[in-house]
This record gives C-alpha cells, structure tokens and sequence, in this order.
C-alpha cells in the first residue's frame, strides 16, 4: 500500500465512523482489559491506555482495526471430550476435578462453548468399540451407548455444570467392524514399538479406496446409527447439533479409521441427511485432512449429497485448502475441527506454531476453533503410543492437574470472544501482522496480538480515528477489550 492509498483507507475509515459512530463503538459499561501471557507469567492484567488523537502522518501508525468492515460471524471454542481426559481427570479429588473443569468451561475461565466428541472409538479412547458390534444387525437392535456412560457422558455433564448452553459435533473415526470390508477397526499395522493391533494385509485400507460397504443396507443401517447416537445422547441430556461423517477419511491409521473416496462419501451423505433431518441435525463435510480441495468439491458436484452440506470441518494438512475453500464456497461453514497436537511435550514454543495456525483459519474465515486434547495424563499417550499435547495435564500419583501454556493461548481468544462476534479486518502499515480483530454483539472490540521478539515491543494501532499505543511486554500473548 502506497502512501496515497494510505491516506484515502485514513480518509474513508474516518468518514464512515463519523457517520456510524453508534455501530463503531463499544456499548456502554463494557469492560475494557488488558491481559497477557509470557512464559512465565500467564494470564496478567495491565492497565488499557487511553486513546490518543489520531496524528496526520499516515506513517506513525502500525495496524489500522478496520471496524466499518465484517468478516466471518463467530460460533465458538472448545476442544474434544475423550475417554482418556476422563480417566485422568477421575485421579483429580472431586474438589479438584470440578475446578479443572471449570478452568474450561466458567465465564471466568476458558468459557469453552462449542466442542467435539467421538462416535465410537477413537485413538484417546480405552481400546476399540463401537455401539454395535452384532454382525448384521442392520436394525441396530443391540445399538448401545453403555461404554460412554462411563467415560464421555460424565465428562460432558461435567462440562455443563459450568457451560449450560455447551454446544456438540460429533464424528466417528471407524464405523462398526462388520460394515467394513476388512471387518477390522484399523487400517494400518502398528506403529513400530508397540503392541500389535492385529490386522491382517488383506484387512488394511488405502488412501483412494472405500473400506465402508457401498451397498444400500449397510448405508442405511450406518445412518441409522448416527441417528440411534444422536437420540441417545439426548436422551442423557446431551444434544448434539451436528456431526461429520467421517475423521479424516484419507488416513488408513493404526487406531480406528476408515478410508472413503469423495464419491463415497457422496453416496452416503444422503442417507445420512435424511435420518439427520429427521432429528433437526446438521451435517459438515470432513474432516478433511488434505490440502486438496477438489476431495470437496467432487462431493459438492453431487447435488443430492451437496443439499445437505452446511459447512466443512478443516484440520492437519487441509489448511492447505483453506484459501481454495473460502474463494470457491463462500456460503460454507468453515471450523477448524482439530489442532495440531504435537507431541506431547506441552513447551513454550508450541502456542506459537499453534497462534500463527490460528491466524491463518481465522484469515481464511473459520468461525470455530476446536482444541484437540482437553485433559490428558502426565505421560499424554493416546491409546496407540502418540504423545501428545493437552490443555491440562493431570499427575495421576500425585491427584494435581497444571494449565498449559497452550491453555492461556485458547483462553486469550475464548474467554472474550462470544458467540455471535465477527471479525475485523486489520491492515498492516510496518509490516506488523501479528493481531488479530473481533467485535462482540454487544459492540465490544476485542483485539488478539503477539509480540514474538525477546524484547517489549510498541505497536500502533488505529482504531475509529483514533490511536491506540500498546507497550507490549517481551515475547508475549495479549488480548484487549475496548
């Protein structure tokens, strides 16, 4: 951007404001805050400063928060429940449970509103199960969801104590085995030091093939079963808003998996839209996990799936596709269904691989963040011997929990921005693009900005023709409220 350019973006950012002023500002009585995370004092408050007017050098500034603008409507943050961030959390004394899961789910903590759960088995759980493993039962008679009472149904409930209004999507990663042509939970031999998981060459499935039975009876038995799912789990007092068809669907894995082409996913999507629309459920595409989006696209081309596609669940390498997907289905639902969950080390340096992440989903227009790991045991192995990350860590031995950092990373955003917020634009003038911008439905700004140097650093910011000067302290997260 030229300096002409500079000074007409000034001149019409001005001009708007003074003629909308009511829509620029924030409602009366919010709250303005500041709070920042560094290494080694997470979640600090610091006084707001005052707004400044606004100089005529086009050039003393170094973001401009471009509030006449809108982007994306957010819907929420949260993370996955799992089986295994359970049976940790079940180490904690009841006292200490309830206080980890209200670091998650309070207003005052993380405020998660919107989060994940399996269909079945996945590689967080105990072992493998679906909810019908009787071969043939395609009236799912013997459909039972007695496993989850004991892990996942009262880690959800848990979470409603503090979050009433908690929203789920679901996914399965592995159909019941006697729906597969392998008739096998995996699709892949273990990894290389652990337990065999027992499958068999001629079990395995492959990238580019269907491993599902593509025959009308096990398509209509398997919808039926989201559909048995979706009412029991209402049944127990957990609803559930919308489900994807299949985690990761490209992936043969040594835990549960299935593999399914587009034209696969194509044929059943239908039959799963109807027992949905039935019980007033959605369904997204994904979770795609490739950086190809013509695997969507060769769905969307068939327009009985395409009618009951809202939106599509992006994770791992389909950030690829973000930008593809956003030009070409501007009216898609787009979620970030699962964060890279490293492993398991849980250091300093992993909130900023996972921030520039988030900048890059929320710039390409998702409206959800899903964490993947809520709570995992101090070793953070998951059921088939990957370490991996967690909001919380709970020592087993010694019954105590710790926040990550990544924690106060997701909090900076989740604990401020409400559901119903958009996002703002912001343009850089120095080459600074380490913010992010959002307005709350009550009209309150909030802005989310990392300083990555190892020294405090000023950044600039323009907001509403005024001037905004944040001292930010040395390799730190912040997030504002105006």
């Amino acid at each position: 951007m030229n300096r002409r350019q500079v000074l007409a973006s000034m001149a019409a950012t001005t001009a708007i404001a003074a003629t909308d002023a009511k829509a620029a500002l924030p409602s009366a009585g919010a709250p303005r805050r500041w709070v920042s995370t560094s290494i080694n004092t997470p979640w600090r408050s610091l006084p707001v400063p005052a707004f400044a007017p606004l100089g005529t050098d086009p050039f003393a500034m170094d973001v401009q928060i471009q509030t006449d603008k809108r982007a994306q409507v957010m819907q929420g943050f949260g993370g996955a429940f799992t089986e295994k961030g359970w049976q940790a959390l079940t180490h904690l004394s009841p006292v200490l449970r309830n206080k980890a899961v209200a670091a998650l789910f309070a207003p005052e903590g993380a405020a998660f509103n919107l989060c994940r759960t399996p269909i079945g088995a996945n590689d967080i759980s105990r072992g493998w199960y679906s909810y019908d493993e009787v071969d043939g039962d395609f009236d799912m008679a013997h459909f039972s969801v007695d496993n989850d009472k004991e892990t996942l149904i009262p880690f959800i409930k848990a979470a409603q104590v503090h979050a009433p209004q908690l929203k789920l999507w679901a996914s399965p990663w592995s159909p019941p085995t006697w729906m597969k042509k392998g008739k096998h939970y995996a699709q892949a031999p273990a990894w290389p030091g652990q337990p065999s998981n027992g499958i068999k060459p001629e079990q395995m499935g492959h990238e580019g093939t269907d491993s599902f039975i593509l025959e009308d009876k096990y398509l209509e038995a398997y919808a039926r079963y989201f559909r048995r799912y979706v009412e029991d789990y209402g049944q127990a007092g957990i609803p559930i808003s919308m489900v994807m068809p299949q985690n990761e669907f490209n992936s043969a894995q040594p835990f549960p998996s299935c593999c399914w082409t587009p034209q696969g996913l194509a044929k059943f999507i239908p039959f799963l839209g109807r027992e949905m629309g039935k019980i007033g459920v959605d369904i997204f595409f994904g979770t795609l996990e490739r950086g190809n989006p013509d695997l969507l696209d060769a769905v969307l081309k068939d327009p009985a799936a395409a009618a009951y596609i809202k939106g599509v669940g992006v994770q791992w390498a389909g950030k690829g596709a973000l930008h593809d997907i956003q030009e070409r289905h501007p009216n898609l639902t787009l979620y970030a269904s699962e964060q890279e969950c490293g492993m398991g080390q849980n250091d300093w340096h992993y909130p900023h691989y996972i921030w520039g992440e988030m900048k890059q989903y929320f710039n390409a227009g998702a409206s959800a963040w899903a964490y993947w790991n809520l709570v995992m045991p101090e070793d953070g192995l998951s059921g088939w011997g990957w370490r991996q990350n967690a909001l919380i860590t709970v020592d087993r031995r010694s019954g105590t929990f710790r926040l990550n950092h990544e924690y106060y990373l997701i909090r900076h955003f989740s604990a401020f921005i409400k559901a119903g917020a958009v996002r703002i634009p912001t343009a850089s003038f120095s080459g600074f693009e380490n913010q992010l911008a959002f307005r709350n439905p009550d009209g309150q700004i909030i802005i989310i900005v990392q300083n990555e140097l190892a020294q405090p650093q000023l950044v600039r910011m323009e907001i509403d023709g005024k001037s905004l000067n944040l001292n930010l302290p040395a390799d730190s997260f912040n997030t504002i409220a105006l």
